[in-house]
């Protein structure tokens, strides 16, 4: 693990760790700017999750985040949710190593592993602040994916006449509108296979939405179940009106 990538996950962890804590939850009131809402593919309940956006939020928590955060209820087979094929989620897993359940011992992550917590999530680290775990961030997490967002993107020079306290950033999204924390992305900050340029807003857009995916994979399949029952109903109860109108057509 080189050290630029092991800060930058340190800064992503602990920016939501600040955030999730007691003291600076969006639940409790303070002096922030409220996050615009922003038009996600999975919003609405015809919405869906463009998966070439989740497999590049999926570089970002495997570059940055990953350092410090973990998903120990994700799989690394719930990956061929994102349209992977077996053989690409399999070498995923095997990119990682997972203990064997001997003591010090470890093994290549098979498809039926969870992804591995790192030392810092663990509290293995002195001093450290835990990072929270990813897996369901997006649900509970006040605000969502746009507060996320917001939050990734929210860094920037305070407005005159104001003064940020020592060892502490402005970020008009956060409580009080400064966080200890430095940015954890920035332009350039991952490489993405596709091609895509990792701007900022690239890059903060992915992840949340890779975050989003991991809290509900199987949001897709549910509305589409849901159109589906939706129209067999509207079908059952055009058959039964009619029904209804021939049988009493005689009466009348």
């Amino acid at each position: 693990m080189n050290r630029p990538s092991f800060l930058r996950g340190v800064a992503s962890a602990a920016i939501v760790a600040a955030l999730l804590s007691p003291a600076s939850s969006f639940a409790a009131k303070g002096d922030h700017d409220p996050a615009p809402k922003r038009a996600w593919s999975f919003d609405g309940p015809l919405g869906h999750f463009d998966l070439a956006s989740v497999q590049r939020g999926y570089a970002v928590y495997a570059q940055v985040c990953s350092n410090c955060h973990g998903m120990e209820h994700v799989y690394f087979g719930d990956l061929r949710g994102m349209g992977l094929n077996d053989h690409q989620a399999e070498a995923v897993a095997e990119s990682h190593t997972v203990p064997d359940g001997v003591e010090g011992k470890t093994r290549p992550a098979t498809l039926d592993d969870a992804f591995p917590t790192p030392p810092v999530a663990r509290g293995l680290t002195p001093g450290a602040v835990i990072p929270p775990d990813q897996s369901r961030l997006a649900v509970v997490y006040p605000g969502g994916p746009d507060r996320i967002y917001a939050l990734l993107t929210g860094y920037g020079p305070p407005p005159a006449g104001v003064t940020e306290a020592k060892d502490t950033f402005y970020n008009r999204f956060a409580l009080g509108r400064t966080i200890a924390m430095p940015p954890p992305l920035h332009d350039g900050s991952v490489v993405y296979a596709d091609g895509t340029q990792a701007t900022l807003d690239q890059e903060a857009q992915d992840v949340t939405t890779f975050l989003a995916w991991v809290a509900q994979p199987h949001l897709d399949e549910r509305r589409r179940v849901g159109v589906r029952v939706t129209l067999y109903l509207l079908f059952l109860g055009c058959l039964l009106f009619i029904l209804k109108r021939r049988v009493w057509s005689n009466v009348h």
